[in-house]
Parts: C-alpha cells; sequence; structure tokens
C-alpha cells in the first residue's frame, strides 16, 4: 500500500508538479490552504504532509504543522519555503517538521527526503506493531530487536521457557540478560510463583551464603532472628543469578550441591530443607576461560550450562538500533510529560555509527539524556550525550580485520576511547561515567583495570 502524501500549497503549479512527480509512489492528496488540508488531515490517515510555509492566509504551515501533530496518528511534516532563513527553520523544527525544504525544489532532493520519511515512519510503524504482538502473556514484551540474531533468541526461549532445564545466559554487559530470564519465566509453567534475582556482584562472600540459603538466629554476629534465603523465597519458581562468574568459590561449591540434591541447609542449621527452583544464571563474562584458569569450578559449569543462550551485543546487530531508539524515545517522551519527538538523521547517524560498548542499557540512557535536554520536538547531536557528540569512527564489524587479533585490538582501542570520553565527560567520576556508559562502576573498574594509562582527569 502506497504512504499518503498531502500537499499543501497556494500555487497551483507547484501542487501540479510535485503530484505529477510523486503520485507512481504516493497516494497523493493536494490542498491550496489549510482550511482544506484540515479536512483531508481529520479524514485521511495522512503518513506525510508537505506544506509551504506562507498559505496567503492568516494561518501559515506552522499552524498547520501545529494541527497535524495534535491527530493520534500524527504525519511526518516537512516544511518547504522560498523564503528560508536558517531562524525559518529552526522554528519549523521547533514546531515539529522533519525537515525544511527551500525553492526553487530539487525534485530528486524532495524524493530521497520523502523516501527516507517513509522509512523512518515504517520503522516506527513496525516497532508500534512488535511492540502491540508482545503483550505481557508472551513474556517478551520488554525486548525488541528484528535482527536475525535476535529472532534466534526469540525462538529459543520459547523453545526452553516451559521446560525446567537450567539456562545459562552469556553476553556483555547491557544486552538483556535479565529480560531474557524474566521472559523464560513468563512463558515457564512456574510463571504463578515467584522470580528472585540475586546480583552475585553485589554481594561480599561472607553475605552470599545467607543471602541464597539463609540462616538460624544466633548463627553469627548480628543475626537477630532467622532469615530466608533466596531458594526458599523462590520455591516453586525461578532464581536468577546475574553475574554468577563473581561467586567465589566456596559458594560455588554450596551452589553445585544445592543443583545436585535439590536440597539447602540454612547458615547455622545442618536440616535439609527440599527446594523446587529453576536456576537461570548469568554472566558478561567468559566462563570456559574462568574455568580454564582455575576462578570457575568446572562441575558447575556443566551444572549450569545445560541450555546456553548467546545475547550479541548491540554493534552486531546494527540494524536494530533505530527500532529500539524510537521505542525508548516514546516511552520517555510519556514518562517526562513531554510532546512525540522524533530523531534528526544527523542524530540518527550517530546512533548507527556508535559501537555502544554499554550496549541496550547505554542507548536506553542515551535516548533518555536526550529527551531530558532537547527544547523542541526533534532531537539533534547536541542533545545526545556528550561522548555522542565526539566524531566517531566507523564501526569495526564494518571494515573486517585482517585477523582475530587485529579484531580485538581495534574493538579494545575502540572501547578505551568511549571509556575515556566518558570520563571526560562526567569530569572525571567514575559512577557518573559508569551511568553515561549504561555499565555498573564496578563493571567501569575492571574496564579501566585494563587500560593502565586510563586515568581520572
Amino acid at each position: 500500500m502506497k504512504p499518503v502524501l498531502l500537499i499543501v500549497d497556494d500555487e497551483r503549479a507547484t501542487r501540479s508538479v510535485l503530484t505529477q512527480a510523486l503520485e507512481d509512489n504516493y497516494e497523493v492528496y493536494s490542498a491550496a490552504n489549510t482550511k482544506v488540508a484540515r479536512d483531508i488531515l481529520n479524514s485521511e490517515p495522512v503518513d506525510i504532509l508537505l506544506t509551504d510555509l506562507r498559505l496567503g492566509g492568516t494561518e501559515t504551515g506552522m499552524d498547520l504543522i501545529d494541527f497535524a501533530r495534535k491527530s493520534n496518528q500524527p504525519p511526518t511534516c516537512i516544511m518547504m519555503t522560498a523564503y528560508g532563513s536558517r531562524d525559518t527553520a529552526a522554528e519549523a523544527k521547533r514546531h515539529g517538521a522533519y525537515y525544511f525544504l527551500t525553492k526553487p525544489l530539487n525534485l530528486d532532493e524532495v524524493e530521497l527526503l520523502l523516501r527516507q520519511a517513509s522509512h523512518t515512519r515504517s520503522l516506527e510503524a513496525r516497532n508500534n506493531e512488535l511492540t502491540r504482538q508482545l503483550r505481557p502473556t508472551t513474556g517478551l514484551q520488554d525486548m525488541l530487536g528484528e535482527s536475525p540474531a535476535m529472532r534466534t533468541i526469540f525462538d529459543r526461549i520459547r523453545q526452553v521457557a516451559p521446560t525446567n532445564a537450567t539456562v545459562l545466559i552469556e553476553g556483555e554487559t547491557g544486552t538483556g540478560k535479565e529480560l531474557v530470564a524474566r521472559a523464560l519465566h513468563t512463558l515457564s509453567p512456574r510463571s504463578n510463583a515467584r522470580f528472585m534475582a540475586v546480583n552475585c556482584a553485589a554481594l561480599s562472600p561472607q553475605l552470599m551464603e545467607s543471602e541464597l540459603f539463609g540462616h538460624e538466629k544466633g548463627s553469627f554476629t548480628g543475626a537477630m532472628q532467622r532469615r530466608i534465603g533466596r531458594f526458599e523465597e523462590a520455591n516453586g519458581g525461578t532464581l536468577f543469578l546475574d553475574e554468577i562468574g563473581e561467586m567465589d568459590l566456596a559458594t560455588q561449591v554450596k551452589l553445585l550441591r544445592v543443583l545436585a540434591e535439590r536440597t539447602i541447609e540454612r547458615v547455622g542449621s545442618n536440616e535439609p530443607i527440599p527446594v523446587d527452583v529453576r536456576i537461570v544464571a548469568a554472566t558478561n563474562r567468559r566462563l570456559q576461560d574462568m574455568v580454564n584458569v582455575g576462578t570457575f569450578r568446572q562441575d558447575l559449569f556443566q551444572r549450569l550450562n545445560v541450555v546456553d543462550l548467546q545475547l550479541p551485543p548491540l554493534r552486531e546487530r546494527a540494524g536494530d538500533i533505530v527500532l529500539m531508539a524510537n521505542s525508548f524515545l516514546q516511552h520517555f517522551c510519556q514518562e517526562n510529560h513531554k510532546p512525540p519527538m522524533n530523531l534528526s538523521r544527523a542524530s540518527l547517524e550517530r546512533l548507527r555509527r556508535f559501537d555502544w560498548p554499554g550496549n541496550v542499557r547505554q542507548l536506553r540512557t542515551a535516548i533518555e539524556h536526550a529527551v531530558v535536554m532537547c527544547e523542541g520536538s526533534t532531537i539533534s547531536p547536541r542533545d545526545l550525550p556528550d561522548y555522542l557528540q565526539l566524531s566517531t569512527p566507523p564501526r569495526t564489524i564494518d571494515a573486517p580485520a585482517s585477523s582475530q587479533a587485529e579484531a580485538d585490538f581495534n574493538l579494545a582501542a575502540l572501547e578505551k576511547r568511549t571509556i575515556i570520553a566518558a570520563l571526560r565527560a562526567a569530569k572525571g567520576s567514575r559512577s557518573k561515567a559508569a551511568e553515561l556508559l549504561g555499565i555498573s562502576r564496578r563493571t567501569l573498574q575492571r574496564k579501566i583495570s585494563t587500560y593502565p594509562d586510563v586515568t581520572p582527569l
């Protein structure tokens, strides 16, 4: 079905030329004034509004754009005028214009711009349809992606979820490992029981055992009463062990016994307590490498790795960036009580070319930042976080390295530059830099330790 285009211009010759040039690819309506244009907007599902600034009456194209953007499904608006100036263009964008064209028009430029606007609108429509399809009953409502890699992940989640198999989710920080764990729970027969999450990186070895298995009153200093651990709380449901690579070896031994015997013992007690819990574990580290160096138990790794889900980093599914960015944009506009916004072509290009070391979480944070900082209806590069203001090189993935070693070197160099940029933007604050990157402070600290020449400013 052709996109619906409304052309508004008080010059009949302009309307005629544009209609003839565009009617093969668009369902074209035309109007000579705002009254006729409003009637069409009220009665037809217009996808793109192409309007002149001066329309020979008291109302201008700015007024028409304001009217159009109040509809339930506002069209993409493009302003054209023979009286263009930088101030006029800026005002048009503040009113919600997608782009500003100066007359006399170049038909090739008009056709290219309309194709881009149609493509962006089509992505937004697919995003909305995907969101509609993935309602809470699917368990996948918070996960977006149309790339082949993500479609494979969705299929595997649906296949594995109804079973009791232990699942190991591996992926870089910010790729959505907890979302996958929650989807596995929601789609499982255990969905009516509890989903409990434990961040192993946030607990000291001394607290880990008590957190997981509970303790009896008086079992250690400060144990003033009995405490139920996460295994008992999650009984009948799912226990998500996030960042399991951070678990100390002593607790690994106890977890291995639980997986083998399906019983726990509270700290300070020898009484075995049966538990029926499905384990889903996640890590941003390669557990096999940790096994090889002796920091993770081989037998526990084998118990956890019944089903392995490898989440791809965002840089390997660049086609999903616009889809997710527009979804986050819609969410944060609503959350911050702001009118609908769109991303400029320059902003979209910045998002596409950036390598996102913090992955989806970092992209989400970047869009939230942009929504808060944007004063108009179109997000420009200056509204994006500071680390996106820098000139970004082409993706490493776009130019295959001559060897794996070279590829690893390029990726490490890019990560290092990104960390330095975030530290500069955060004025040396590691907590703030971690927030900008969409990763935890502990993860940032570990990454910095691998680059000795990276120091706070």
